[in-house]
């Protein structure tokens, strides 16, 4: 049976709250934090962090060519392969959560769809705080993975409010660890990113605006009134405290994760070629 949130024994989770950050630097230190985890040297930890300047980020999987590369160097906007699976998406006035832990502790435990489904129990109590109208997706959709926008589609135990997307998340898996991110978008136009992807007529590219407007929404649209990301960074630690049973210690990377996040930004994430691969399939 599923464990319920009042099951779980009481932990401690490590917490880190970063500066908005290059979407490459974002990259390379959930990456060494997975790494870490995976060497035992680190507890699951919850990291917050937000964008600077804005990033278009693609899935693991993703073909490069989904990107009008000119459009998104001439808006001076940033790009990068993410390390999760998923569709493309635009990095910018929004909240950024990553889970990274063991798939030893009990609310990351057994296959994809359980800890996707645990975690989006604590996703689902932090944005009730926040005053949202939320509800947790359950159904099957065939089109969410054959979009190049990742909010277009809610994809099974994602949140939405008002039968809109409201947080995507993806997630890869290794032996040991997990990894979780996804992206709450508080406010601004959503349908921005449609102008640095590729679409075969001009007249496609407003469809695509016209259908994120109508399956995707940001915090500000849901709830009438601006939220401030140290609000939403608030709401997500009591919801995932009380949903999960945690206690926080707040701390920063160790001196390893430090040197791995450098060199996985100089193998990987700010390294053109590996951005530009078409990968096969998701890390883990």
């Amino acid at each position: 049976m599923e464990k319920s949130s009042q099951n779980y024994p009481l932990t401690t989770w490590r917490l880190i709250i970063s500066n908005p950050q290059r979407g490459a630097n974002n990259m390379s230190i959930d990456s060494a934090i997975l790494a870490a985890v995976e060497r035992g040297e680190v507890p699951p930890t919850l990291r917050l962090y937000g964008w600077n300047p804005p990033c278009l980020s693609l899935g693991y999987s993703q073909s490069f060519f989904d990107i009008d590369l000119p459009a998104l160097n001439q808006r001076g906007w940033d790009l990068v392969r993410r390390p999760t699976g998923g569709r493309a998406i635009l990095h910018t006035d929004e909240l950024t959560y990553a889970v990274i832990g063991p798939k030893s502790d009990p609310r990351l435990e057994g296959g994809l769809m359980e800890s996707y489904r645990r975690i989006s129990e604590a996703l689902y109590q932090s944005l009730r705080l926040l005053g949202l109208p939320v509800q947790v997706h359950a159904g099957k959709n065939p089109l969410a993975h054959h979009q190049p926008v990742c909010f277009e589609n809610p994809s099974d135990f994602e949140i939405t409010a008002a039968g809109k997307k409201i947080i995507g998340s993806a997630q890869a898996r290794k032996k040991v660890g997990l990894l979780q991110h996804g992206a709450l978008p508080l406010c601004g136009d959503l349908t921005r990113i449609t102008e640095v992807l590729t679409y075969p007529t001009e007249e496609l590219r407003e469809l695509a605006r016209e259908t994120l407007l109508q399956k995707a929404v940001t915090v500000e649209s849901a709830l009438g009134k601006k939220i401030s990301w140290e609000q939403a960074v608030q709401a997500f630690l009591l919801g995932f405290k009380s949903t999960l049973n945690l206690n926080w210690v707040e701390c920063g990377l160790t001196p390893l994760e430090e040197e791995q996040t450098h060199q996985l930004l100089k193998d990987q994430f700010d390294n053109p070629e590996w951005t530009r691969q078409k990968k096969i399939k998701p890390e883990g």
